[in-house]
């Protein structure tokens, strides 16, 4: 497999700049997944690695080797789309043997029918092999899709929101295998997705990128807990954090513009005192709101959606908006007026000029 760096790249179309100043480093077996919205920079980013594009600043290794001469084919990467690159004509077995005839260095007929068939029983494929493409659902296109790059045994593996087409309910059971498969293989697998659930189940480690700069690099669980900006706070979590304008007076947050108070641990949320008077974000998760009699905020219930096994509900307290994610059973309701604290060990403070996490520098 490979070990992959992507140091100081920048590359620009015309007077666009797609990527700024990118560094990524991705272990050899990781399951890497590279979270942005769309025209973030994702697709040029894999396109650069592929050898698809060439950066007009910096440099691509893999395994150490500055590959910037090599072409696509030299540097054994598989390619898998959203768009399924199949042949329609050709049956699931013709397509996954494809890859495996080009006219120099064709594989051996037995070492291609040993390749199919392992392909097929990992991806659960093995009834359709005689079956031609354009009868497969997308779910199924995808799987033959994923199979023509597994065969190639390649050293890595790109994949350019490959899910991204599907219902659901598809969606979350090849999240699951394509996790299993990256173990199975021991593989380096970058992921590009726009959805941060898929992101956060999936990766090793996710790299946020925001127009073409590399945000935040961690663990899904770091990233989640500890956004080092407002940017990634907002972007990663479903429903996102919740940020509001205020500051610290006396070690308490008050909000602004409705002014309201909530308390902080002491020392105003592990920063110091040296924050007291001036214009934060407090960034608190829907989960750490809490609904209880007594509390120190009165708030009116805006809104109540049901998920099933929780409620999310939006909050108001004057101008401010915040939800709270409670269990199914909490009887709550459209207008019901309630009482709201949050876990002050979980609140995030954030400089309301650069957004940026006080833990973080800030």
């Amino acid at each position: 497999m490979a070990h992959i760096q992507l140091k100081n790249i920048t590359k620009t179309f015309g007077s666009h700049k797609a990527l700024s100043n990118l560094d990524i480093d991705i272990a050899d077996g990781e399951f890497f997944v590279l979270l942005g919205e769309t025209g973030a920079g994702k697709t040029t980013t894999l396109r650069l690695i592929a050898g698809l594009e060439k950066p007009t600043e910096g440099q691509v290794f893999i395994d150490g080797v500055d590959v910037a001469d090599w072409g696509a084919a030299e540097r054994d990467v598989a390619l898998v789309l959203q768009q399924y690159s199949l042949y329609p004509r050709l049956t699931v077995r013709e397509n996954l043997e494809f890859p495996l005839k080009p006219k120099i260095r064709r594989v051996p007929d037995a070492e291609i029918k040993e390749r199919v068939a392992r392909a097929a029983k990992t991806l659960r494929i093995e009834h359709l092999l005689d079956r031609k493409v354009d009868r497969l659902s997308g779910g199924e296109m995808q799987r033959v899709s994923i199979g023509r790059a597994i065969v190639r045994k390649p050293r890595v593996f790109l994949m350019d929101e490959p899910l991204s087409a599907l219902d659901a309910k598809l969606r979350e059971a090849l999240r699951t295998e394509l996790k299993n498969l990256q173990v199975q293989l021991g593989a380096t697998f970058l992921f590009v997705t726009h959805d941060q659930i898929e992101a956060m189940s999936m990766g090793d480690k996710v790299g946020v990128l925001n127009h073409g700069r590399i945000v935040q690099t961690g663990t899904p669980q770091e990233i989640y807990n500890n956004p080092r900006d407002t940017y990634v706070a907002s972007f990663v979590g479903s429903p996102p954090m919740n940020l509001m304008d205020g500051r610290l007076v006396d070690g308490r947050a008050v909000m602004a513009p409705m002014t309201f108070e909530l308390p902080l641990p002491e020392g105003g949320g592990r920063t110091g005192g040296t924050t007291d008077g001036r214009p934060l974000v407090f960034g608190i998760r829907p989960e750490d709101v809490h609904l209880e009699s007594g509390a120190p905020v009165e708030a009116l219930v805006h809104d109540v959606e049901n998920h099933g096994v929780e409620k999310i509900v939006t909050l108001r307290v004057g101008d401010v908006h915040l939800r709270a994610t409670v269990p199914a059973q909490t009887s709550v309701a459209a207008e019901q007026t309630v009482r709201l604290a949050w876990n002050p060990d979980k609140v995030v403070l954030f400089d309301k000029g650069n957004g940026v996490s006080l833990r973080h520098g800030g």
